[in-house]
């Protein structure tokens, strides 16, 4: 592993854990290339980016297994993230979710288990079962995604809600809505903010003006988008890749600085919001 490679973000419980990591949206759902994301899998490892983050929704448990592969043989290098849906997420169904994951991973614990999102069962519900799962070593750690101020206000509030130690959620260029008051409240606890799709789902890349600078910089779109979002030390992000070509293209953007100049330009191409904005979803 590079010095690069050990850039990394701290959670509120003193863990560190690399800046950039694997995203595993639809992974595992198309049986002829499962051979190839197992090999960009594999080879996000070997470059470092040992964050790992999948969940039961995707693939209805497909990632989750293709994952566990992946990582078999070398589970103690791996920061390994899952997150249960909400309609699974009372205290004893977080319990159960949780252990089909473990199953389907192939290992006996999740280092991270977060909220999907924020469902119909209480927070607090799903709290009781994260301090539970932690008190039996089944995870070490959890958080919560697509969690807005609000909902983290109220959070923290609860019994034990205060131990969450990430918020998960869309942030790159074109949705800068969490710089006005999210990423504030998170630095104000200590607590990194995970952001996935840091290319807006491929949209950046199509992106005119993106490309042009990007071309100007002699990095892809992609390495701009993702380095973007690495420009600020209490935000870490996953990156889907499902080919080898495409995990070494991410794992470059750890490299990539930005000038005054090349950052006041994409101000003015994605303006930062003046006021508050509603937390975008994917």
């Amino acid at each position: 592993m590079t010095a690069s490679t050990t850039r990394t973000a701290t959670l509120p419980d003193g863990t560190a854990v690399p800046a950039l990591g694997l995203g595993t949206w639809y992974l595992g759902e198309d049986p002829g290339r499962i051979d190839l994301q197992l090999d960009a899998l594999r080879t996000g490892l070997d470059l470092g980016l040992t964050l790992v983050d999948t969940a039961e929704m995707y693939g209805d448990g497909a990632a989750e297994e293709l994952v566990g592969r992946a990582i078999a043989g070398r589970r103690d290098d791996v920061f390994l993230v899952s997150k249960v849906l909400p309609h699974h997420a009372s205290r004893q169904g977080t319990v159960d979710a949780c252990q089909r994951s473990l199953r389907r991973l192939g290992t006996d614990r999740l280092d991270l288990y977060l909220l999907h999102w924020r469902g119909r069962v209480p927070v607090e519900e799903t709290v009781a079962a994260f301090e539970s799962l932690t008190s039996r070593g089944l995870i070490r750690s959890w958080g919560v995604s697509n969690f807005d101020v609000p909902d983290l206000d109220q959070l923290v509030g609860l019994p034990g809600g205060n131990r969450v130690q990430t918020d998960q959620v869309l942030y790159n260029l074109a949705r800068r809505g969490p710089e006005y008051d999210l990423i504030p409240w998170c630095r104000g606890r200590r607590m990194p903010l995970m952001a996935y799709s840091p290319v807006d789902h491929g949209r950046l890349l199509e992106h005119p003006a993106v490309r042009d600078l990007a071309a100007d910089k002699g990095v892809t779109t992609a390495q701009l988008a993702i380095a973007w979002v690495l420009r600020l030390p209490d935000v870490f992000a996953v990156a889907k890749a499902s080919t080898r070509a495409h995990v070494i293209d991410n794992r470059a953007a750890l490299e990539i600085g930005f000038s005054r100049a090349e950052l006041d330009e994409l101000d003015r191409l994605f303006p930062p919001p003046s006021g508050k904005v509603p937390l975008d979803v994917l």
